[in-house]
């Protein structure tokens, strides 16, 4: 087994490398944990959910403690959708310059292990999952199916975005389940929404490895749009914004929610203007930008929540 404190290609420099414990750092790698980007693009549909569901409800005094849960649920089941993508994509990730020295494909911890781990963080979903209601637990268990089956696609269709959309979109529904105790019509369309949005952020990642998927065989919307990316993120960003809008107006929302909205399609448009496809770190960059771009619109939920509650 090779030494756990080697630092991972594209993720150096970090809490995890410089404050976790040695025997730790593998499995904080495997989660994601010394990059969290991605748990707060898990989280953000969970929040704008569960603000524009409390302000249709008028009633702000259970989201507090909704949002501290989803944060922690998001985390927790990121880690887990993580060590599970990363134990399915072992062999391809060894053939991948930005992903070789991932732990797994490292040598750091084995198959065992990271499984170990992986349903370690799994039943810490769960036990947040508990405090909900019944409709909302069975929501949240389906959820795993999306997550199972994600990591293959990317070997069978030139669409694994689409799935990992689906996966990551979840929570644009769990906030209206944990709410209402049911799924309504613009919980869907915020959904889909959101989907939209993670196939244009997701196809800025993919980019980053375009070139070394292209040798191995690994299908992405990158590969399939090439040169005519920024096109097709005008189409997806555009249809994310419009369906967002959708379902805000389904909601009845007030002029808060609306700047928020404003704001969110600002920045995807600054994304789409600023991109270079041959710029791996820019790509990087420009993708881990969406996390603000998510917390824009969620501020504007979250005050018109506020405001209606009031």
């Amino acid at each position: 087994m090779s030494d756990a404190s080697a630092r991972v290609a594209d993720s150096s420099g970090n809490w995890v490398d410089t404050l976790a414990p040695q025997w730790a750092r593998p499995y904080l790698r495997l989660s994601r944990f010394d990059r969290p980007i991605g748990s707060w693009l898990l989280l953000m549909p969970c929040w704008w959910s569960a603000a524009l569901a409390s302000g249709m409800a008028h009633d702000v005094r259970r989201l507090p403690l909704t949002i501290v849960l989803f944060f922690i649920g998001a985390f927790a089941m990121r880690g887990a959708g993580c060590a599970w993508n990363d134990i399915t994509d072992r062999d391809l990730d060894a053939r991948v310059e930005r992903t070789r020295s991932r732990p797994l494909p490292a040598g750091q911890i084995t198959v065992k292990q990271a499984t170990a781990f992986m349903v370690a963080l799994a039943l810490v979903g769960l036990l947040v999952l508990l405090r909900f209601n019944r409709f909302a637990i069975a929501t949240g268990v389906a959820s795993l199916l999306v997550v199972a089956i994600y990591p293959f696609m990317k070997r069978v269709t030139w669409w694994p975005q689409v799935f990992l959309g689906l996966a990551f979109s979840w929570g644009a529904l769990m906030g209206f389940a944990v709410t209402f105790g049911r799924i309504d019509l613009t919980a869907l369309v915020l959904y889909a929404g959101s989907i939209a949005w993670v196939i244009g952020y997701d196809t800025i990642y993919a980019h980053q490895d375009s070139e070394d998927d292209a040798l191995i065989g690994v299908k992405s919307t990158a590969r399939l749009f090439g040169a005519h990316t920024q096109q097709a993120l005008i189409l997806f960003y555009g249809l994310a914004v419009m369906l967002i809008g959708v379902a805000l107006a389904s909601g009845d929302v007030r002029w808060p929610a609306w700047l928020g909205l404003a704001a969110f399609a600002a920045h995807l448009a600054s994304q789409i203007a600023r991109l270079k496809i041959e710029d791996p770190e820019l790509c990087k960059r420009l993708f881990y930008s969406n996390k603000h771009a998510g917390l824009l619109l969620f501020a504007g939920l979250l005050a018109d929540a506020a405001m209606r509650a009031a």
